[in-house]
């Protein structure tokens, strides 16, 4: 089975079986689809074959990673990351042209990009015929029945949860389908609202989690298999998505008009903090399942070159540095833990991984070669932003100096000037930067180096077969070969992308990867997060009670959702006055998360339901001063204004809109406010 969901094995496609959510609306359709049931779930291979296409509509737009607009929807790109490719060329009445400013602005219309609605549906579709009909299957035992049942329900509930977080409270279609003797009209659908359908998910996931018969992965051949971790987890999110901001206790003006046919308010406007505790309590279900840890890599004292370097070692703490894992980094190399994680070198038994979908290698590969120079062929399009840049910590866990209070807000004063030597790096200073760096990239965190092409990176090309064409140094400068240029094919920013590299990759040669859809070191800052904001305390049943929880805002129970993460990046704890301090600590996860997260399709989710995007999406983005040469180092590296990338956000932008075709099928159906309706 796993094999055939892996190879997409699209047989039934042919026989039309699955369409967009009116397909629940299409009463021939319906009719012919019921005579060829009985025929389908009495034979095995067609039987799996029907739920390897539910797994089909998981990829494509409804991917986390998509390497740039054309793909789908770009949520990997936010305040922190872009794409730069498409803005010169840019034609606002190009249909298929999605630039970055275009796409940060809202100036798409209904209709542009937006695939996920009509996957999603059609794998609701032929995942809800799968659970009504598998049992009719003889050819399989009891068991494999349950889990094929689970995966589906598993499958059904996840396009429900991504719908939720992409278009916000969307319709909850009947779960048979519908009566197809009633009217068009009769059986047209509204909206449920935000916390009816979190709950829906969370209901399901739990079911699903009763049926799956695996707790973790086995291995690599069945990374596409959903587990009863996997459903825990997106239950998690579903949970916490409900209990923050934009959906509870919100009443402003977008909330207000969001609203079904027939008037009814769809985002909470009552504030509850047990959704918070009901949040903790799903995440802690996780952690429970005594399955999953962070990858961490070992403490090394090879030198075979860059690729293989010894462990660069974190400055003592007092504390995690004098442990080993998991109370310490003594004997771990934060660097590689967290570089491996996303390069292709990821082990097939590691435990962080929850969730990936396998068919979704090509799209990281994709964004690969956007973010890789040009030597060899690379596109030198995608880069980061200054604020992304100084959100890193130093490798003490103190902030960048210059940023003056508030992350990417600051105006480059008091940055650090100067640059490394070679002297410098003889002598092992400034690891692991080479000469002629800027020291503003000097003595930062692990995490910073696994993920920043900073200007003077190096690009290693080890699968190059020419020893001069490996371990490059690359610039950034005017006049050189990836500086700006009046083409699309420079960093606008000056600051690259690592993250998703493997020091093999080349843009000839680009290992596969696995997409993070759902890693545990994410469940592990929600838990985090969501104890954070209690008040009170809550007695919260396990996901299949048989243990009653207390969840409330401790100390120690924050610690195991932070602990882990800032262990492996190599940084010290939080300060007891951050964890004394609500608003604090609250502001220390959201960095967190920006960081650890980077490139990986959460936070322009996370903007939003923190209600953050707002300011933070509306922030002027900075970089380096492009424009400079390499005679003019110290003010390419003072940071200037990006006028050419947009930061803009209007309410509207808090959810995707609803395509025009889905409106006409469905006259219940409400547009997002601030979009236009059909004619």
């Amino acid at each position: 089975m796993t094999k055939k969901i892996y190879q997409l094995l699209l047989v039934v496609s042919a026989m039309g079986f699955a369409s967009s959510c009116s397909d629940y609306l299409d009463s021939d359709k319906y009719f012919k689809d019921r005579t060829t049931i009985e025929s389908i779930f009495t034979d095995r291979d067609r039987t799996e074959q029907w739920l390897a296409y539910a797994y089909s509509f998981l990829t494509g737009a409804c991917a986390d990673i998509i390497s740039k607009a054309g793909e789908g929807s770009p949520h990997c790109y936010d305040d922190a990351m872009y794409f730069g490719d498409r803005d010169v060329t840019y034609d606002p009445k190009d249909a298929n042209d999605l630039s970055y400013n275009k796409y940060r602005s809202g100036e798409y219309s209904e209709n542009e990009f937006n695939e996920v609605w009509p996957r999603c549906y059609k794998g609701i579709y032929q995942a809800s015929v799968f659970i009504h009909n598998i049992d009719m299957n003889q050819t399989m035992t009891d068991v494999e029945r349950t889990d094929y049942k689970g995966q589906a329900r598993f499958v059904r509930a996840y396009f429900y949860w991504l719908l939720l977080r992409k278009y916000g409270p969307i319709p909850l279609m009947p779960d048979e389908g519908v009566d197809y003797t009633q009217s068009y009209d009769d059986i047209a659908t509204p909206r449920s609202s935000y916390e009816e359908v979190a709950d829906f998910i969370s209901s399901e996931m739990v079911q699903a989690a009763k049926e799956l018969q695996y707790t973790k992965r086995i291995d690599n051949e069945n990374i596409s298999r959903p587990t009863k971790g996997a459903a825990l987890a997106t239950r998690a999110y579903a949970l916490i998505f409900a209990a923050s901001p934009l959906a509870n206790g919100n009443d402003d003006e977008f909330a207000q008009a969001l609203v079904d046919d027939q008037g009814r308010r769809l985002l909470s406007q009552e504030y509850s903090e047990e959704k918070w505790a009901k949040a903790a309590a799903a995440c802690k279900d996780v952690i429970e399942l005594g399955v999953y840890d962070l990858y961490h890599a070992a403490f090394s004292t090879n030198d075979n070159g860059l690729h293989d370097r010894p462990t660069i070692v974190p400055p003592a703490d007092g504390n995690f540095s004098n442990n080993d894992w998991p109370k310490g980094w003594r004997n771990i190399d934060p660097f590689k833990s967290y570089r491996n994680l996303f390069d292709g070198n990821m082990p097939a038994d590691n435990t962080e991984l929850i969730f990936s979908r396998v068919n979704n290698t090509s799209q990281v590969a994709s964004m690969v070669i956007h973010q890789m120079p040009r030597d060899f062929g690379g596109w030198n399009t995608h880069g980061l932003t200054q604020k992304m840049v100084d959100a890193y910590y130093m490798n003490d866990g103190s902030d960048v100096p210059g940023k003056d209070k508030e992350i990417g807000r600051g105006n480059g004063s008091e940055r650090p000037t100067g640059f490394t030597t070679q002297d410098d790096v003889d002598a092992g200073l400034y690891k692991p930067l080479l000469a002629n760096v800027s020291l503003q990239y000097a003595n930062r965190e692990p995490r910073f180096y696994a993920s920043v092409s900073y200007n003077g990176a190096v690009w290693h090309y080890l699968s190059r077969t020419e020893p001069n064409d490996r371990n490059r140094q690359t610039f950034y400068y005017r006049g050189g070969g990836n500086g700006f240029m009046n083409t699309p094919f420079h960093l606008r920013t000056g600051i690259g992308v690592m993250k998703f590299v493997s020091p093999e990759d080349n843009p000839s040669n680009i290992r596969a990867k696995l997409e993070p859809a759902i890693r545990y070191a994410d469940i592990l800052l929600l838990y985090a997060e969501a104890l954070n904001e209690l008040d009170g305390s809550y007695s919260i049943d396990s996901w299949d009670g048989s243990t009653t929880y207390t969840i409330n805002r401790d100390k120690a129970e924050m610690q195991k959702g932070i602990h882990p993460v800032r262990i492996r990046a190599g940084l010290p704890d939080y300060s007891s006055s951050v964890y004394g301090n609500k608003d604090e600590l609250r502001k220390a996860l959201k960095r967190e998360r920006m960081i650890e997260l980077l490139g990986e399709g959460k936070r322009y989710f996370d903007l939003r339901r923190w209600k953050d995007a707002p300011v933070e999406e509306a922030m002027q983005i900075y970089g380096c001063n492009v424009i400079m040469t390499a005679a003019q180092r110290e003010e390419f590296h003072q940071p200037v204004a990006i006028f050419n990338l947009s930061s803009t956000f209007s309410p509207k932008l808090y959810f995707w809109p609803i395509r025009h075709d889905e409106l006409k099928h469905n006259k219940r159906l409400t547009q997002t406010p601030g979009w236009k309706s059909y004619d």
